[in-house]
């Protein structure tokens, strides 16, 4: 069969299975752990990262991370962040780093200065080891994401499979809640985040993940649709992760999807030449065609229940008046222990705590922003500088990279809504670091010297 031909579709067809099968019988979504992790220590043990298998493991891996969760497929609850550190510190091993990662050395060392002081500031009966591995489990794996990708030799083809690895689980997770929950209008009731819609699991989280794939399905349109079918078929995958992420009533990662997109497009339109542009007015029709359709089937699916949420309403359609679902007071209430402790921050893990005491709320504001200053003080504000500019400072030696503002930019979104609770920022904020250089010529032609 031509579809077993082509490696693009041979794994977007495993991977609807996997959804399937998982679905039919849970159970499976730890046999899918386990071989996921098997197969790809397999490959990097035996090739010994000379083709970037850690990449590819942990790409892999962070766009699985929130199926596994979903499904109880991982033995702890932090797999995903640990899987993506554990192979990255792999490749890491065989592979090194670039002389030019000294400034994500400093950012590790300045997330220490915190964890000291949470040894002092948290209550007695906090569990020291939990609060400190859950907070930063994140920043820690961005840093070792960082550390590898930093300036590190990679082909547009070898970027063509990271992003494939970060889109093949999406689609999973995209068959699986189809099949968990077909008929979305049964279990609407108002315009708040719906867990039924996203697998009984957390919408944001969900969305976060399915808007990953959305991304990567917009990069295969104008990259690996060279035929009818193909151009169909991303099409068709992408309309269906999209209505699965718009009714999780979760907006966050849906735009998120829609900026990244918009920014690839946009650099990505510059860069080619005249007869590629040409070539992507369709792609690009096509797209806006297929985001409208869907957006229109959602809401009549929702019975328009989707156009109040975007519109910041409730489902009586009275406006509501805090757009920020009550983060707005969350962040403000960190900043204010910023502000009282500008040098040595609260500690880690301390801000619920101190939210709790000050306020009687022990809720998380999802924002890593003002989380870091919060807990870490000026530490904590010279980590964001160094996340924040070294990679548009590196930008100016290496304009090769034509995902570097996508990729930049889902960071910087996505910890504004979502913190770092699952490692998808983390990870996909190093691939902007990445050294995207020419195909390698397999078989050069050599011409004789003609001496006259």
């Amino acid at each position: 069969m031509k579809i077993f031909k082509n490696p693009y579709l041979f794994l977007v067809t495993i991977h609807v299975v996997i959804g399937f099968s998982i679905y039919v019988f849970r159970p499976l979504a730890k046999v899918y752990f386990m071989a996921t992790v098997g197969i790809f220590l397999f490959y990097l043990f035996k090739n010994g990262n000379k083709n970037n298998e850690a990449l590819y493991a942990a790409a892999y891996i962070t766009g699985a991370e929130v199926l596994f969760r979903m499904t109880e497929g991982a033995f702890i609850w932090e797999a995903g962040k640990y899987g993506v550190i554990g192979f990255i510190l792999l490749g890491l091993f065989f592979s090194g780093t670039s002389r030019r990662s000294g400034p994500y050395w400093l950012y590790l060392l300045l997330l220490v200065p915190a964890i000291v002081y949470a040894s002092i500031s948290l209550n007695y009966e906090t569990d020291f080891r939990k609060a400190v591995l859950f907070n930063l489990s994140g920043p820690f794996c961005l840093g070792i994401a960082a550390l590898y990708c930093i300036d590190r030799k990679i082909t547009r083809k070898q970027i063509q499979y990271i992003l494939w690895a970060l889109l093949m689980p999406t689609i999973a997770m995209a068959v699986y809640l189809f099949f968990y929950t077909p008929d979305t209008r049964s279990i609407l009731s108002g315009t708040g985040s719906n867990f039924a819609a996203s697998g009984g699991f957390g919408p944001n989280q969900v969305s976060t993940a399915l808007g990953i794939g959305m991304f990567c399905l917009v990069v295969q349109l104008f990259t690996n649709s060279k035929n009818f079918i193909l151009l169909v078929i991303n099409l068709g995958l992408l309309s269906l992760l999209t209505y699965r992420s718009i009714v999780t009533f979760s907006r966050g990662g849906v735009l998120t999807a829609l900026a990244i997109s918009v920014a690839f497009i946009f650099f990505y339109f510059k860069a080619v030449n005249v007869k590629t542009r040409k070539r992507i007015i369709g792609p690009i029709l096509f797209l806006v065609l297929t985001a409208s359709f869907t957006y229109v089937l959602t809401s009549v699916r929702t019975s328009g229940l989707i156009d109040k949420r975007y519109a910041n309403k409730d489902a009586a359609g009275r406006v509501k008046e805090d757009l920020s679902t009550g983060r707005k007071e969350l962040i403000s209430s960190e900043l204010e222990a910023f502000f009282q402790n500008p040098i040595t921050g609260i500690g880690v893990g301390k801000i619920k705590e101190y939210r709790e005491a000050t306020g009687g709320v022990s809720a998380a504001s999802h924002n890593e922003l003002s989380r870091m200053l919060s807990e870490h003080g000026i530490s904590g504000l010279l980590a964001l500088l160094i996340l924040g500019v070294y990679p548009l400072i590196f930008r100016f030696t290496n304009r090769r990279n034509f995902l570097f503002y996508s990729m930049l930019g889902f960071w910087f979104l996505t910890i504004n809504h979502s913190s770092m609770r699952i490692a998808a920022p983390a990870f996909i904020y190093a691939l902007c670091l990445l050294n995207v250089v020419n195909e390698k010529k397999k078989n050069p032609i050599h011409r004789k010297r003609i001496v006259s």
